[in-house]
């Protein structure tokens, strides 16, 4: 090789090799400034929550339904610490139970009371109870409907009334005596509602004892009065004032063909100073009326009795007492027919007999 294209090569060579060097002493400084670009810039950073863990869900309590507070009653049931619902079938169920009514001593009545029109207002008296202080009393509102329980009661008390039995006069063998009175006795409708409404509030389902009336009778062996008993064969006449012999009289009766008539009659009309009217009988065809006065044959007194035609008198004939001389009728003196007539009533009952 020629030396010069030797020193050319080797020219070449070093400047090439300079060329490099500057080169490679130039990227450092590329190198650092690139560097101190990026410490001296505030890095982006996205920040990314931590992760967190869900606390364990708790299931609530079950829910306590609600109570009526302790205590409370309504119609006289206990319904505190009840739920409605339970409140509500408790008094329905009591409700609905029958009522047994007591109609006197022996005999006795369970009804419903839908038979009787009764309805409860349950919904409204358990809505009162919910909101009721603890201890509260209620009532439980009925309603009777379209007058059921009146037309109830007003059948039960024709069917359960009882009228009083008088004491009555009667023989035995010649001496009066009375029979037994017996009370009778009268629903009193008014005051067995009342009751009967009573027991549906308060669900008292015990026996209801119905009321009564007692009917007092008119006539007792106390209060019977006066009675008078004609012996026919005897010709006497006995006064009785309660059952108590006060007077005996002689009398006339009637002859064998007009004969005093037997049985029980009753005194019909008093009359002082009566006219004779003549019977509608053979012997008195003839006869006219007779006006009060000595000579009048009834004397003073008539006390006519049931049976026809046939009375109590006095006589202006006191020769015919203690005979069978009349024409059916009982003759008495005048002063004694006069007693008796001040000490008797009309209705006076009046045995006559055959003794």
């Amino acid at each position: 090789m020629s030396r010069g294209r030797t020193v050319a090569s080797l020219a070449g060579c070093g400047l090439a090799g300079l060329l490099v060097g500057l080169v490679i002493a130039a990227v450092p400084d590329a190198i650092a400034q690139t560097e101190t670009t990026v410490t001296t810039a505030p890095p982006t950073v996205t920040t990314t929550p931590p992760a967190t863990t869900a606390p364990p869900v708790t299931p609530p309590p079950p829910r306590q339904p609600d109570v009526i507070a302790a205590g409370v009653t309504v119609g006289s049931i206990l319904v505190g610490g009840l739920s409605g619902p339970e409140a509500r079938e408790l008094l329905k169920q009591r409700f609905a139970k029958p009522l047994t009514l007591a109609v006197g001593e022996t005999r006795k009545l369970r009804i419903a009371p839908q038979e009787l029109g009764a309805t409860a207002y349950v919904g409204k008296a358990v809505k009162r109870a919910r909101s009721a202080r603890a201890g509260a009393r209620l009532p439980l509102e009925v309603k009777l409907a379209g007058g059921k329980l009146q037309r109830w009661l007003q059948a039960l008390g024709k069917d359960v009334r009882r009228e009083p039995v008088d004491s009555r006069l009667l023989l035995r063998g010649v001496q009066p005596f009375a029979t037994q009175a017996k009370p009778g006795r009268r629903l009193q409708e008014l005051l067995a509602r009342r009751e009967i409404s009573k027991a549906l509030r308060t669900h008292d389902r015990a026996s209801l004892a119905l009321p009564f009336e007692a009917l007092q009778p008119k006539v007792t062996a106390d209060t019977i009065g006066s009675a008078i008993v004609i012996r026919r064969s005897s010709n006497q006449l006995f006064y009785y004032q309660a059952l108590r012999l006060k007077r005996s009289f002689r009398v006339a009766t009637g002859q064998s063909q007009y004969p005093t008539p037997l049985g029980r009659f009753e005194v019909a009309v008093k009359w002082r100073n009566p006219w004779w009217y003549p019977p509608p009988s053979d012997w008195a065809a003839e006869s006219k009326p007779i006006p009060p006065g000595p000579g009048n044959p009834l004397g003073t007194r008539w006390m006519g009795l049931t049976a026809p035609y046939v009375g109590i008198h006095g006589t202006p004939d006191a020769a015919s007492i203690g005979y069978s001389a009349s024409h059916g009728c009982i003759r008495m003196q005048i002063p004694e027919a006069e007693w008796l007539f001040d000490h008797i009533d009309i209705g006076t009952t009046v045995f006559i007999v055959s003794a």
